[in-house]
């Protein structure tokens, strides 16, 4: 089925395929039971576009939008590009900081905002306080049903199918500076292609989004419905009991968005233990943050679900993507196959090109690499010498082909001259049996250059996590002395992005290292 979409590199001509193939399927479902086919979600794409067109917004229009993940958010952002407008998507839960840097970088000619509806945040006077701080605003305009117009037949052409970059979607801020990657509708659509193969889905499927559509794996994920024809149920915001029952109401079949969505699931299933509390979710998927080896057998155990975790990022939406096709050891060890027609290089510190199973920085060239940051001073640094980009990830390609991550270049801790990976510290450590989540850093130390810190957050506050039980369990587990944490800081919640719950780890080596070298901590 998806060799009908062979040749096609522009979203609207995407959607008009589906169209063709399957008019009155459905494509999405909302939470009150409204479901659009695509037949009706195309139409509704074009009033939308006519909408725009009458207020100004033509091809080259740079507009960015910050809605919540809403069907018509969906189509809004369709409508976008059957304009050729640029867009940029913030996500939803941004506050006034992280809008107004992001309008301050882009110069957007308009900014969308949903109307305000009673007991919802206030977008339309959160947009104003952040114009009236700019020197040239951008125009405002409430998203609502009404800006939907039937004068189709004055619409433009729709946007040529070219390398023109009309996305920018910013870095999640896992850093404290976030970097506006350029996307095109084609490296969207083979980010979208690559996903809808590794999770083996078809028409008989019902995903769902429940993350922030604005993240680029939203516009991803909506391709993906277009290219196997299964439906999504979307959700306005994440609540794990309520989405379970939803889930039960619409028989989804395929769920995830990232490994905080996954725990969230088992939360809920731990809590009914008896039988699967989504008797028809048999997928989770996600990608954005590690996956814990022990979490995939924990859903299939618990929930009879196959996790297919899968890797990319903001600049690179698909890398490589589990699939339930793979095998058991595959999927939790292993983040997928490297996508179709992606080029991966993994690099020693030296320069020179790892061998299999060998470790090094992995750099990527392929149809899903984005064409570069608005801010072009920055593509220097990202990309190397023979143009693939560098993403800042360790990792190593397996003799059977997966790409296994093993952390991040800014992740691996110099302790006495010996590289310690912070992932591999985190995967044993979310073994024991009261740590919820943990993220491992390293802080400095005049002895040892840099020491390991493991910050857990706990299960349960009343069974607190004594250094020296931890000690022991490292131990157990056959781990290299040089591994084992010599700093435990118990915190009642680790630090994390709005987007993926992504455990922000430069605000916990702002804090702890600050404080290491007079508190000491636990040491080994």
């Amino acid at each position: 089925m998806h060799d009908h979409f062979n040749g096609v590199r522009s979203l609207w001509d995407l959607l008009l395929r589906r169209v063709e193939l399957s008019p009155d399927a459905p494509m999405l479902v909302e939470p009150d039971g409204c479901v659009w086919s695509f037949a009706q979600a195309a139409r509704q794409v074009e009033r939308i576009a006519a909408g725009l067109y009458a207020r100004g917004v033509a091809p080259g229009t740079q507009v960015t939008w910050q809605l919540p993940s809403h069907a018509q958010t969906v189509f809004l952002s369709f409508a976008l590009a059957r304009l050729g407008a640029i867009q940029n998507p913030v996500i939803h839960l941004y506050g006034k900081k992280e809008v107004l840097a992001i309008l301050k970088q882009n110069r957007s000619a308009f900014h969308m905002v949903p109307v305000c509806r009673p007991g919802e945040r206030d977008y339309p006077a959160l947009a104003a306080s952040i114009c009236a701080e700019l020197p040239s605003p951008p125009q405002l305009i409430a998203f609502d049903d009404s800006l939907a117009s039937d004068d189709v037949g004055h619409l433009p052409p729709p946007a040529a199918a070219d390398e023109v970059p009309r996305w920018i979607y910013y870095t999640s801020g896992t850093t404290s500076d976030p970097k506006g990657a350029c996307h095109t509708d084609a490296t969207l659509i083979a980010s979208g292609r690559a996903l809808a193969k590794a999770l083996n889905v078809g028409p008989g499927d019902v995903g769902s989004i429940t993350f922030p559509y604005a993240h680029v794996g939203g516009s991803m994920y909506a391709i993906m419905l277009i290219v196997s024809g299964m439906s999504a149920l979307v959700l306005s915001k994440f609540v794990a009991d309520e989405a379970i029952a939803l889930f039960r109401r619409f028989g989804v079949t395929a769920s995830g968005g990232s490994t905080a969505h996954y725990q969230a699931f088992l939360v809920e299933q731990r809590k009914h233990p008896q039988s699967p509390i989504a008797p028809t979710l048999k997928l989770l998927s996600g990608g954005g943050a590690p996956k814990p080896p022990e979490l995939y057998f924990q859903a299939k155990t618990e929930m009879r679900c196959t996790i297919a975790h899968s890797y990319g990022m903001t600049e690179v939406p698909m890398i490589a993507g589990g699939s339930p096709l793979h095998e058991d050891e595959q999927l939790a060890h292993s983040d997928g196959m490297p996508v179709e027609d992606m080029d991966i290089r993994i690099v020693h510190a030296d320069g020179r090109r790892a061998a299999l199973g060998e470790s090094g920085e992995i750099r990527v060239k392929g149809p899903t690499v984005c064409k570069g940051y608005a801010n072009a001073a920055l593509n220097a640094d990202a990309f190397d010498a023979d143009g693939y980009f560098r993403t800042g990830d360790i990792g190593m390609l397996r003799p059977d082909g997966h790409l296994a991550i093993t952390g991040r270049l800014k992740d691996v801790i110099i302790r006495k001259g010996e590289n310690v990976s912070a992932r591999e510290v985190e995967d044993i450590l979310f073994l024991h049996p009261k740590v919820a989540a943990v993220a491992v850093i390293g802080v400095p130390d005049a002895e040892r250059g840099e020491r390991v810190c493991a910050v857990v957050e706990l299960k349960d506050a009343g069974a607190p996590l004594a250094f020296d039980e931890m000690v022991g369990f490292f131990e157990a587990s056959g781990a290299m002395r040089q591994k084992i944490p010599e700093q435990l800081e118990i915190v009642d919640s680790l630090p994390r992005n709005e987007t993926f719950n992504k455990i922000l780890k430069f605000k916990l080596r702002e804090r702890f290292a600050a404080s290491v070298l007079q508190s000491g901590g636990e040491t080994v």
